[in-house]
């Protein structure tokens, strides 16, 4: 079946409607980021200079129903970069449709393109929605993620 959205590179002219949906994406974690943190982490996905920073957005109509975030960093263990997956967040009305699957796919697509070995991201172990995507289309691996208080 194919699906009737499209996923495509964030663009400049998508603020008012990426906004709602990073600020859901933003509440659903608990977190609440400052209106110009808000707009600098837009600006740097869409920055067409930036080679560290992507994103893409599923499209349908006028609407955006999902977003993601990478970034791309060189790895003590590999040659080439890889690709950290840091936001996935699909519209409530949205799910269940392969939005998640369609904007993961894109990015390993990307990945290999660009020659990226790794692809990977974390999630909370309590997110039983998305790990029921996660543990078909990845392998869960056993670390633990830390990180200064």
């Amino acid at each position: 079946m194919t699906p009737d959205f499209r996923i495509r590179p964030l663009e400049l002219g998508d603020m008012a409607l990426w906004q709602p949906l990073w600020r859901d994406y933003l509440s659903f974690y608990k977190a609440n980021l400052s209106d110009a943190q808000i707009a600098l982490t837009f600006s740097r996905y869409c920055d067409p200079d930036r080679q560290d920073m992507k994103a893409w957005v599923a499209v349908e109509g006028d609407e955006i129903l999902g977003l993601c975030h990478v970034i791309i960093h060189s790895h003590g263990w590999h040659e080439a970069s890889v690709t950290y997956l840091q936001d996935l967040f699909t519209a409530q009305a949205a799910r269940g449709r392969g939005v998640a699957r369609g904007l993961i796919t894109t990015i390993y697509e990307d990945a290999d393109k660009a020659g990226r070995p790794s692809v990977y991201w974390m999630t909370q172990e309590g997110n039983a929605t998305a790990r029921a995507l996660y543990d078909r289309i990845a392998v869960k691996t056993e670390f633990i993620k830390y990180a200064r208080g």
